[in-house]
């Protein structure tokens, strides 16, 4: 069943709109988290993907005129050919994979890029033989890919046996799943020699991805509820240090304002600082700080801290946050 009076089968169009989804979701938690470099290179992944589908499933169509159908032929199969070179760089620039070196930066471009630019943006513009370019463009790729394959498994299988840590326990399956999503991939070109109908192409190749991207939803809410349980005891714990640490300054008679500068000298601020907070000189700060030590007895910021309670219970938050990380 086509869609949209195009070439395009509905399971395609289906697919589409999960990756989409997925795309949509993984931009937002990047655009959130911007420290996690790995999502970046997963969404590259995505787009590449979706791109490849569109193009696999609109070209090539001679009713597009704007396009010539050569050019339609050389985007529906070029899109094929980048995702599958872009596979190794993935694994290993995102996942440290470093025995991936050789295939990311140099076997893939050359086992898989340069066939295609050879047989199909060189040669078969001149030929105008699109069986010609499919049958000797795809013999490298073809003994290429299982080769690929084997060496990503093989440095999956490498770390991840025995890196693994506890605190991530997600981090092996996601290769994994990963790897498998990857898989069918090694059938793409048997599929391109063979002509395999639209839709049967597309479930080989996407549903692998549609499942990781489920699977990473999944574990992307599980982080969003830590992260909202430890954000809560987050504020109560410093809603009760706060109250803990003014009623012993009121305790030994420091006033408002001792209490006030106390709490900047606990978290390591300069007279200075303080004196610009407060709109005070630094003398001013001088000659609280000095109020300040003779009614606490301490001799140092570090004896301030200690008499007053505060480094106790900033360990007590650094404990509570690794207690809800692990979750």
């Amino acid at each position: 069943m086509l869609v949209f009076n195009s070439e395009m089968h509905l399971i395609t169009f289906v697919f589409l709109i999960l990756e989409l989804m997925i795309f949509s979701v993984q931009l937002y938690l990047y655009l959130m988290y911007p420290d996690d470099k790995r999502r970046v290179g997963y969404l590259v992944l995505l787009i590449l993907l979706m791109h490849y589908n569109l193009s696999g499933a609109l070209f090539p169509d001679p009713r597009i005129h704007f396009i010539s159908v050569s050019l339609q032929n050389k985007l529906a199969y070029g899109s094929g050919f980048l995702m599958a070179a872009y596979f190794p760089f993935y694994f290993y620039r995102s996942f440290n994979l470093t025995v991936l070196k050789f295939h990311a930066l140099y076997g893939a471009p050359l086992f898989l890029l340069l066939p295609y630019l050879i047989f199909f943006v060189f040669m078969y513009p001149l030929s105008g033989d699109l069986k010609f370019a499919i049958s000797y463009g795809l013999i490298i790729p073809c003994f290429y890919s299982p080769v690929l394959l084997f060496s990503m498994f093989r440095a999956v299988r490498k770390k991840y046996t025995s890196v693994v840590s506890v605190r991530k326990p997600y981090a092996g399956l996601e290769m994994h799943m990963i790897c498998w999503a990857v898989s069918p991939w090694i059938f793409m070109c048997l599929f391109a020699y063979l002509n395999v109908i639209q839709w049967v192409e597309v479930i080989f190749t996407n549903t692998g991805f549609v499942v990781n991207g489920l699977l990473f939803l999944h574990k992307s809410g599980r982080f969003e509820r830590l992260e909202k349980m430890r954000l809560m005891k987050k504020d109560a714990m410093d809603e009760r240090q706060q109250n803990d640490f003014k009623q012993t300054c009121l305790d030994i008679g420091l006033s408002s304002r001792e209490t006030e500068i106390a709490q900047m000298l606990c978290l390591g601020k300069t007279y200075k600082w303080i004196g610009e907070l407060l709109h005070i000189s630094v003398r001013t700060v001088d000659a609280h700080v000095q109020r300040i030590f003779y009614k606490t007895g301490a001799r140092n910021k570090i004896e301030l801290q200690q008499f007053l309670g505060f480094e106790i219970k900033v360990f007590s938050f650094n404990q509570c946050y690794y207690e809800t990380d692990l979750g």
